[in-house]
């Protein structure tokens, strides 16, 4: 399985593809779809099972994924692998290939697949990818620490048509959660996208807007009020898309 070349409005020349290795062939084109929703021009491949289709993993599926990566154009190649084997497995084509384009990633599964396509997604580089798989890993530890405090929700009051400068310098403004579903994940993907292509440092509550899994963290629902805030030469730019995208239900309503 894999998808389209990357090449649609608004992607740079350099394209990164990411190889998922798992034991299983069905849990490795799960996570694949799965990102795909968020990246839907990046090539994604499975590498899952062995080559007789039982559950384990092979050098050779993992080997010929990376091959076709790269014969599809990619510029380089991220892999991201479950559990045990599979790393050493990924480990060992990595070293076997000798070829600075590709690299093993660490982090968690899906959220490191789902955070790592997202970077690709924007144009990101083989190194901004691997970045964004570790860093959706240390997201997941925070969720999972008790005493990790949460992102704030919003407030009933209307929405701020202006964007307004603070004593920092940023400029901030109050958008409502317009759409049914709230901010999940196909949205909160489009939302990061949108914030990385522009000059400026992007938060939604405090937290960076380039990062789907602190986006979704969030748990932003219908009618919550959040506050947008950017710094950097687009900043203006960046807080009206954005505000943009929030009042029309990320395409939804």
């Amino acid at each position: 399985m894999s998808l389209r070349r990357p090449g649609g409005p608004g992607r740079t020349e350099s394209t990164t593809g990411l190889v998922l290795v798992s034991h299983s062939a069905l849990l490795a084109a799960g996570v694949v779809e799965l990102a795909a929703q968020m990246a839907p021009d990046v090539v994604l491949r499975p590498a899952g099972g062995t080559d007789d289709a039982r559950l384990g993993t092979s050098f050779d599926v993992v080997e010929r994924a990376v091959a076709a990566e790269l014969d599809a154009g990619c510029d380089g190649v991220v892999i991201l692998a479950d559990i045990g084997s599979a790393r050493m497995t990924a480990e060992s084509v990595v070293e076997a290939l000798e070829d600075s384009r590709v690299v093993l990633a660490g982090g968690a599964f899906v959220e490191g697949a789902v955070a790592a396509a997202v970077a690709a997604q924007t144009g990101g580089s083989v190194r901004d990818v691997v970045a964004a798989a570790a860093a959706a890993t240390r997201q997941v530890q925070d969720e999972l620490d008790p005493e990790q405090p949460r992102g704030v929700t919003g407030s009933d009051a209307s929405n701020d048509r202006a964007a307004v400068p603070t004593a920092s310098g940023a400029v901030s403004r109050r958008v409502r959660v317009t759409n049914p579903q709230g901010l999940h994940a196909r949205p909160a993907a489009t939302l990061a996208q949108l914030a990385a292509s522009f000059d400026a440092e992007v938060t939604i509550d405090g937290v960076d807007a380039g990062s789907l899994l602190s986006l979704m963290g969030l748990g932003l629902t219908q009618g919550l009020e959040v506050t947008l805030a950017a710094t950097g030469p687009e900043a203006h730019e960046a807080i009206d898309a954005v505000a943009h995208t929030f009042e029309s239900g990320f395409g939804e309503l």
